[in-house]
């Protein structure tokens, strides 16, 4: 009986101290609640500055008038040019009569234009044609342009545009690749300059040199040798004559090379 009694006392303490852990957590939980609660309440922004204060406007659906598209008024109708009492020309041309009249530019094309009648009345307009009948010569007013026979295209019979200048063609300069001293007619000796003569140098000088229509050197000038022995060989080579060069009909430039050789005795 006493052991029955001793476990009832044990389990009703455990008991206690079992309810007494559950209320403890369940207030702190509640606690922890609530603080946090009014901890949002207090850090919540409403932020009213930022609201946006624009209003909408709803606007009721306008149709727009369609657009006008622009209609194309064709223009009316031309008279046919056969019913004039002249002829009509758009590109007025002298014909075959009148070989005193020169055109202003030359073409290997024909002419496809008709020519502007002999001695009868025409008018420039759009179009070529000729009229059907012809009763006399006739004036054509509201500023359409008209001529006679005696005028065509504003130029008068007898008064033709100067012809403009034949340019020549230009000599052609010919190249040669092997040395000018065996075509020479006149090849002067350079002399021996004292400097070098003194110093020693020899060698051998090709002077470049360009020969005119004529058979005359116009240009020398040394692309090879000692430089105290290009001067003499340039002033030699421009005393050197040759005979012209022809080609074809006509004389042409040459252009070549001179060879001095300076040795010393």
């Amino acid at each position: 009986m006493f052991t029955n009694l001793i476990e009832s006392s044990s389990h009703a303490q455990d008991f206690k101290r079992r309810g007494s852990f559950v209320l403890f957590t369940t207030v702190t939980y509640f606690l922890l609640f609530a603080i946090a609660g009014v901890a949002s309440i207090y850090a919540y922004d409403a932020r009213l500055e930022d609201q946006n204060l624009e209003e909408i406007v709803m606007l009721s659906v306008v149709d727009l008038p369609a657009p006008q598209i622009a209609v194309a008024h064709n223009a009316p109708p031309r008279p046919n040019d056969n019913n004039r009492a002249v002829a009509v020309r758009e590109n007025p041309t002298a014909s075959v009569n009148h070989p005193e009249l020169v055109p202003a530019a030359t073409s290997a094309k024909p002419n496809t234009n008709p020519p502007v009648p002999d001695g009868r009345p025409w008018v420039v307009g759009p179009g070529n044609s000729d009229p059907a009948t012809i009763s006399g010569p006739s004036s054509v007013g509201n500023g359409v342009a008209q001529g006679t026979g005696g005028q065509v295209a504003g130029i008068e019979v007898g008064t033709p545009p100067p012809l403009p200048p034949i340019e020549k063609p230009k000599p052609q300069i010919i190249h040669k690749s092997s040395l000018l001293n065996g075509e020479a007619l006149s090849l002067p000796k350079p002399p021996y300059p004292a400097i070098a003569r003194q110093l020693g140098i020899q060698g051998a000088v090709n002077v470049q040199v360009v020969i005119s229509e004529t058979g005359k050197v116009i240009s020398a000038k040394a692309v090879s040798g000692n430089p105290a022995l290009t001067a003499a060989a340039q002033q030699a080579a421009l005393q050197a004559r040759f005979s012209p060069t022809i080609l074809g009909d006509q004389p042409v430039k040459v252009s070549g090379i001179i060879t001095y050789n300076f040795v010393m005795q």
